[in-house]
């Protein structure tokens, strides 16, 4: 198994319930090949280098995921007869990634997600503190008098 990256450029005039089936047949591609999805970037409209199909601007979206030369095949096949999509590319990232370090990883990430801001009220009162401490014009014009 090796890790990939995967991305594709969709129609940007497409609604975001146009979009949802796209990116759910990937999943399905993944699961169905025996693939592990490690994560999807989502990174919005942006404008295009050149024209593609007479728009100038595209939908990117980023699949970092774990599979095999099949899987990649099959995906490039579905993208190819998609006319939503309007680019596609795939990269090997790492040819023999360690699936275990990489669970951990998104493990570690998601429980950092859920984990509630914590408000440091802290910083501003050692801010204050050090304002403090640093002498101003005035203080020293009058040391000096």
């Amino acid at each position: 198994m090796r890790r990939y990256e995967t991305f594709i450029i969709l129609d940007p005039d497409l609604s975001v319930e146009q979009r949802l089936p796209v990116i759910e047949r990937v999943k399905d591609i993944l699961s169905q090949m025996g693939g592990f999805l490690i994560r999807i970037d989502e990174w919005g409209s942006r404008k295009l280098a050149y024209a593609i199909a007479k728009k100038e601007r595209g939908y990117y979206v980023r699949f970092d995921f774990c599979g095999t030369g099949q899987l990649v095949n099959e995906m490039e096949r579905f993208f190819r007869i998609d006319e939503r999509v309007l680019k596609h590319m795939s990269v090997l990232l790492d040819p023999t990634p360690d699936i275990e370090k990489i669970k951990e990883e998104m493990a570690k990430a998601e429980a950092e997600a859920q984990k509630p801001a914590e408000v440091t009220p802290a910083a501003p009162v050692e801010a204050a503190a050090a304002a403090e401490s640093q002498p101003t014009d005035s203080a020293e014009t009058q040391q000096e008098a």
